[in-house]
């Protein structure tokens, strides 16, 4: 960073010979110099005020204190990882925003007081679902109707097409490398596809301890470096197809999976013009809605088993399809969206990091085969869904992104993902590729593991 001095630029329209004042260069520095969100002043003041509650061996766990312990980590972890030559560019900000937290608290590094206020704040308060619903129904209802319907009947060919071939390739490494089929497709394909921690890895063992005898713990050890390995390579993908889509715009639709018409495209630009002049009880009206319908989402699991995330999405989409909220709260949802999306993405996957991310399990997996085997399956799984959805008219970048999904550690693997590749808007996409997908191989392949054990 530069420092401050008497050479600030002046405001555009001042003559150049005028000189700032004190009070004009410290707006200049909160104003142009920021880590992430947080302008620099701010950022410092976090890291001493947290600093010294360590120094006093407590740091409080509520909203208040979390808040800003979460964001001075998670935004200094992110702009580190953007910063980054190269590979900056390649979804490294949230690689780092995600895996640095876990080596430091592993190695001893990151104060105990902030892992244990960390860890309870997260597990206590579920706030990646609160993060996880505004993102869902603000990306929903800020998508042009049409769109959202040929979107969501169309995504699930491509998804199948590269679970298939994605199988089919690791299958082929594993066995090209002498390794067992039985160890290659339950204990790295499946955790791969099986989406994420709670809704895959952890199904997974329970059956993996019922039918093979096994004990669930050794089974999750197992599991679950893949999941994460899985996840990495996930993340690494889609920040270098967001690249490949700036190279090539083509390829993309930023976000949006199907070509849209001029009057979809005038709609969603009218809408996001004037999202900035929306009041704060619409706002507030737009917050609350996506929290209703997670708890509609809620019940429809106690009700049928339906995954609370999936429930909610498509509660969303049929309030959406059925112009059950106007034009004003629709505004609403997409300013709580953003905000969510620009403030509060790199403080959850701190969070993420410090509390559910072992960094010794992601290392203990780091062999020669097993990363072969991972990588060759999701690009495989990636590279199908780019060329399947380019052939059935769809933009095969933003196709390719939910592809990645697939292979993530559940929703706040989405989160990560979606984060590489620039494409928020894709997170209902994402949940059905990794709640749906995930749900439908566990059952599945473990419905086939007992009959064969039979």
């Amino acid at each position: 960073m530069s420092t401050t001095d008497d050479t600030y630029s002046v405001p555009a329209g001042s003559s150049p010979a005028k000189q700032l004042s004190l009070k004009e260069k410290w707006w200049h520095i909160l104003d142009t110099w920021k880590i992430g969100i947080i302008p620099l002043p701010l950022f410092v003041m976090a890291g001493v005020l947290i600093a010294i509650d360590c120094l006093d061996g407590k740091l409080p766990s509520d909203i208040v204190v979390m808040v800003a312990t979460l964001a001075f980590f998670g935004f200094a972890c992110g702009e580190f990882g953007k910063r980054l030559p190269f590979i900056g560019k390649m979804g490294a900000a949230a690689i780092c925003a995600t895996f640095i937290p876990s080596a430091l608290v592993y190695y001893g590094l990151l104060p105990d007081v902030v892992v244990e206020s960390t860890t309870k704040f997260y597990k206590s308060t579920n706030i990646l679902y609160l993060y996880i619903c505004c993102i869902i129904v603000g990306s929903i209802m800020s998508m042009d109707r049409k769109v959202l319907i040929q979107g969501f009947m169309r995504i699930f060919f491509p998804m199948l097409c590269g679970e298939v071939v994605g199988m089919l390739t690791g299958m082929g490494v594993g066995l090209a490398l002498g390794m067992e089929p039985f160890q290659i497709f339950f204990f790295l394909i499946l955790p791969i596809m099986a989406g994420g921690v709670g809704e895959g890895a952890i199904p997974l063992s329970i059956g993996y301890a019922a039918l093979l005898h096994m004990d669930q713990g050794v089974a999750l050890g197992r599991i679950l470096p893949i999941v994460m390995l899985g996840g990495l390579t996930a993340i690494v993908i889609s920040g270098s197809l967001n690249q490949l889509g700036k190279r090539y715009p083509h390829l993309t639709g930023e976000g949006q999976l199907m070509p849209t018409s001029k009057n979809a495209t005038a709609d969603s630009s009218k809408l996001s013009s004037t999202g900035g002049k929306v009041d704060v009880t619409t706002i507030a009206a737009g917050a609350l809605l996506a929290v209703l319908l997670y708890m509609v989402g809620m019940l429809l699991h106690k009700l049928i088993g339906l995954p609370a995330p999936v429930g909610m999405l498509f509660a969303a989409v049929a309030l959406k399809l059925a112009h059950g909220v106007s034009p004003r709260l629709l505004e609403g949802s997409q300013v709580v969206y953003k905000f969510f999306q620009t403030s509060v993405t790199y403080p959850i996957l701190f969070a993420v990091g410090v509390a559910i991310t072992p960094w010794n399990e992601l290392v203990a997996a780091f062999t020669l085969s097993n990363l072969l085997v991972i990588v060759s399956t999701v690009a495989a799984l990636v590279a199908t869904g780019f060329f399947v959805g380019k052939k059935i008219g769809m933009h095969p970048i933003d196709v390719a992104i939910v592809s990645c999904c697939q292979s993530g550690q559940g929703g706040t693997g989405d989160v990560a993902i979606l984060t590489a590749g620039n494409r928020m808007q894709l997170m209902p996409f994402a949940q059905i590729a990794t709640r749906i997908g995930g749900a439908i191989n566990v059952s599945v392949s473990l419905l086939v593991l007992g009959n064969f054990l039979v």
